[in-house]
């Protein structure tokens, strides 16, 4: 099987216009990790032009879907396991428990790594449901393996996250390698700049994902105020060095 095509599939084409997706997840435990927080940043986004929302936790999702009843939502649950590094959806009771919230599309960890339940049979039981699977990837092998199975959309958002320091850059030259094969790939991974996503899209990408540079307000600041600590203390020494006379 390959690619599924769920009857919803061509209505959400339809419905990108500027292709962007925001993720509205904020920091955990940090000051905009709120309920209604997200909500309203969810509002915000659609209010500026995003075609849809990703958005992590079931509960959550509700929230936001009947807040905003029309919106294209994408859906995660993220756990963290005893013993398996995979992260994204990775039991059938969270497939169940977005399906059930509201979601349009399910997205869940595609990488080869050690998992409790197979990336194949969750994207079953996404299309089971009547749902749109979105496989999470990091790599040419794991978009291959989740289109086989049957995920509709694949997403360079791993790439970078399973090993090693994280890149600072999106990885654009998997973006192409994925574009060149698969109808619809997702943008996602240090997007985090207006720049990066019209790369993105020029590139071919069917949508691009934007997380961290819209709705996570610390780190964002973290980056503006990091830039300009080092100006301040040159600026600082300047003023203290004597004018020549």
């Amino acid at each position: 099987m390959t690619g599924t095509v769920n009857p919803e599939l061509e209505s959400i084409d339809r419905r990108l216009s500027s292709g962007l997706i925001v993720s509205c997840q904020p920091v955990d435990h940090g000051p905009m990790d709120d309920d209604e927080i997200v909500v309203r940043l969810a509002r915000a986004a659609l209010a500026g032009g995003a075609d849809g929302l990703r958005i992590e936790g079931a509960s959550r999702l509700a929230k936001v879907r009947n807040a905003l009843p029309g919106a294209l939502i994408i859906g995660i649950v993220k756990r963290d396991l005893v013993d398996s590094p995979v992260r994204i959806t990775p039991l059938p009771e969270d497939v169940r428990a977005l399906a059930e919230a509201g979601a349009d599309i399910i997205a869940v960890d595609c990488t080869e790594r050690a998992r409790p339940v197979a990336a194949g049979d969750l994207i079953a039981q996404i299309n089971q449901l009547g749902k749109i699977a979105m496989g999470d990837c990091s790599t040419l092998a794991d978009a291959t393996q989740a289109y086989a199975a049957g995920a509709a959309i694949v997403g360079t958002t791993l790439s970078g996250y399973t090993g090693g320091p994280v890149p600072a850059e999106p990885d654009l030259e998997l973006l192409r390698t994925l574009c060149a094969r698969f109808p619809r790939v997702m943008a996602e991974g240090r997007f985090n700049s207006p720049s990066h996503c019209a790369e993105a899209r020029n590139i071919g990408a069917w949508a691009v994902t934007v997380g961290t540079a819209i709705t996570r307000t610390e780190v964002v600041a973290e980056w503006f105020a990091t830039a300009m600590q080092s100006c301040k203390t040159e600026a600082r020494l300047a003023i203290q060095q004597p004018a020549a006379l």
